[in-house]
């Protein structure tokens, strides 16, 4: 007879963009590993959809809403206590910090706490939380940015037991879904023979579009190349201004925001990335698999996915951003075929599936998981 397999909970928050994807990423790295996989959401109703998308062996809801997980969380702890006592979990995957603090006071396992931002542990408390907890907890960072940012805030820490685990792409899935280039043009209402440089993400200092827009205007061209901003957020009013300011608000086009965005990244004829250190950039991948070249800041975890610093510019430097748009309009087919295929090379090599899990089953936090498990 098989062995029963060992039992892993992935706590999230809430089940909000981008944390389906990110707990079905998560999810992929167990399959048959000998693991069945729980994931709970901390707030919101059950949905049909989240469980399709979420991934993994069971998806649970615990309803409860944002006020309810504030402070100590005592009914959440409560409710946590009660599934370890039905399912027998041996290890905790927790998102983000209240997560990762309701799994350590509800569970005697190891927790590895997986942070998608930065400044988690900037507060003294969370430092000293964490601290009270570094025989069973490990932290991951989503790139060597955020991993280096969890570094300097917990010093004390062995640098062992706070790694990076990278996002990843399922990259034939993926380009499956992704439409081509004259279908995904006509439903971003987009004209076919423009070139089109692409942007997608809120509408947001962090995202840094006004730096893009400028760029833009600032192209010389004969044949009127286009921005298309798919987004929305808080700037919506303040970026159209300095478009129509800058004189190129008919040549850039604000998309709102788009469902299912990941399939439409071939109307774009290249990607730019504005944003402000970013901690990862799942759009940067996206662009990629759609075989379009990107150009990103040099700063962040996007330093990490665009390897060529050719193709990066400093944050907020708009005559280099300006340059290396034109430098990637005026590319020839043969040099931007090469450009692609790098590309994805890379992404292939870091940011597939194949290459996560190896990441992650080679991390020196599954120790905290095998040394634990050897005791009982």
């Amino acid at each position: 007879m098989s062995a029963e397999p060992r039992r892993v909970l992935q706590l999230c928050h809430s089940y909000g963009a981008p944390f389906t994807d990110v707990t079905c990423q998560w999810a992929r790295l167990f399959v048959n590993r000998g693991w069945r996989m729980t994931t709970v959401y901390l707030t919101g109703e059950a949905d049909a959809e989240v469980v399709r998308r979420s991934g993994g062996d069971e998806v649970l809801f615990l309803g409860f809403d944002s006020g309810q997980v504030r402070g100590l969380k005592l009914a959440a702890l409560w409710k946590l206590r009660q599934l370890q006592q039905a399912q027998g979990f041996s290890l905790a995957i927790a998102h983000r910090f209240k997560p990762i603090y309701a799994c350590c006071l509800a569970l005697d396992i190891p927790v590895i706490g997986v942070h998608h931002a930065y400044g988690d542990y900037r507060r003294l408390g969370r430092r000293l939380f964490a601290g009270a907890y570094t025989t069973r907890l490990a932290l991951l960072g989503v790139s060597d940015a955020v991993r280096d940012d969890l570094r300097s805030c917990l010093p004390r820490w062995p640098a062992e037991r706070i790694g990076t685990q990278y996002n990843h792409v399922e990259l034939a899935a993926l380009q499956a879904r992704q439409q081509p280039r004259d279908e995904a043009r006509r439903a971003l209402d987009l004209p076919h023979h423009a070139y089109v440089f692409g942007n997608v993400g809120r509408l947001h200092p962090d995202k840094d579009q006004a730096t893009l827009i400028r760029a833009f205007a600032g192209l010389q061209s004969a044949d009127a190349p286009l921005l298309a901003i798919a987004g929305h957020g808080r700037l919506d009013d303040s970026l159209k201004a300095l478009a129509a300011e800058l004189g190129v608000a008919d040549r850039v086009r604000f998309l709102g925001q788009v469902p299912g965005m990941d399939r439409y990244f071939r109307a774009f004829d290249s990607f730019v990335l504005s944003s402000d250190h970013e901690p990862f950039g799942m759009v940067l991948l996206e662009a990629m698999a759609a075989e379009i070249p990107v150009v990103a800041t040099d700063c962040g975890g996007a330093r990490e996915v665009v390897a060529a610093a050719e193709w990066r510019f400093p944050l907020g430097d708009t005559d280099t951003l300006c340059t290396r748009m034109h430098a990637v309009r005026a590319l020839q087919e043969g040099a931007r075929t090469d450009l692609v295929m790098a590309q994805l090379a890379h992404l292939e090599a870091h940011f597939s599936l194949a290459a996560a899990r190896r990441q992650f089953w080679e991390q020196a936090c599954m120790q905290t998981w095998s040394e634990h498990d050897a005791k009982l």
